[in-house]
């Protein structure tokens, strides 16, 4: 397995999907085949020749246990030891449901090339000394008025860039990814969450074939719902909380109140330089526009 397979000329560190049961429609990776990203996807063996046959070899990587029934978190942290194993201090691990990835841009979410997106948030995060984790906000929750370009020390979840020599790792079969901010804020390190550069998920309550829908969330009762949200409260009860939010039982953490820290930069980069670099971002468009607000809004921006 070549070393190309891990890190193209424009991205630093390795990319990883985790999927299961969905060779059928596996999004992400198209998503990253068409934007020119070179990814891994790690699947279960029984799984390893469908997925092959969808995707092609070279981007699938068998792993060596299969349906253990307690989610996602050993094949992510299957990722975790590869990455460190190939000398890289950082890697990325996506859901296998990531359908776009859009730039936030004078209040348009506009659809954009992947691996650029992926390539500046490794920049900025390389920035500084104590960033855990990075993360892709969902588009969804990023609107028009929206006026931050990340927010500092939340919840990151789909699409992270992780830092490899933390001692932390995933540990839970549900809310497995609030537990891990929760590892890395709790021991004085940062989390950063990306509204400037989003990305598109199907719903987990769209009922995808697959994933945790098949295995974990399969006659999700409300006992379920209880179990799943109480799991995280009684592991970190200084800061989780079960509340009913959206109709339903739900963990709640107030991340603003408990983690205040800052980001520490580094002193051996230099950061005049930093302010006078300019992104190599254009719109381009793609098909016909048939808004006018559309039409007059690439008129003055591109």
């Amino acid at each position: 397995m070549g070393i190309k397979q891990f890190v193209d000329k424009m991205m630093k560190y390795p990319v990883y999907i985790v999927s299961k049961g969905r060779w059928e429609n596996p999004q992400t990776a198209k998503l990253f085949i068409q934007d020119g990203i070179d990814f891994q996807i790690l699947v279960e063996p029984q799984e390893y020749n469908n997925y092959c046959k969808s995707l092609g070899e070279e981007y699938v990587t068998k792993l060596p246990f299969s349906n253990l029934g307690v989610g996602s978190y050993p094949a992510r942290n299957y990722a975790w030891e590869d990455s460190i194993k190939k000398g890289f201090e950082r890697h990325w691990v996506f859901d296998d449901n990531i359908r776009a990835f859009r730039r936030m841009h004078k209040g348009q979410r506009i659809i954009c090339n992947g691996k650029k997106a992926i390539k500046l948030l490794e920049e900025f995060t390389d920035r500084y000394e104590n960033v855990g984790i990075t993360g892709f906000n969902y588009s969804t929750f990023v609107t028009p008025s929206t006026k931050k370009v990340f927010y500092l020390n939340v919840h990151a979840y789909s699409a992270m860039l992780m830092k490899n020599n933390m001692p932390y790792r995933w540990r839970l079969k549900y809310n497995e990814d609030v537990d891990l901010c929760l590892q890395v804020l709790s021991n004085g390190l940062c989390t950063l969450l990306f509204n400037v550069f989003c990305v598109d998920k199907t719903s987990t309550t769209a009922k995808m074939k697959g994933g945790n829908q098949d295995e974990l969330y399969l006659g999700n009762a409300f006992e379920k719902k209880v179990l799943k949200a109480r799991s995280l409260e009684e592991i970190w009860p200084q800061y989780a909380e079960t509340k009913i939010r959206f109709n339903r039982p739900h963990h709640y953490v107030n991340w603003r109140k408990h983690f205040k820290h800052g980001l520490v930069r580094r002193e051996d980069i230099d950061w005049d330089d930093i302010k006078k670099k300019k992104t190599d971002l254009k719109l381009k468009q793609m098909k016909e526009i048939k808004s006018k607000t559309l039409q007059n809004f690439y008129k003055d921006n591109k």
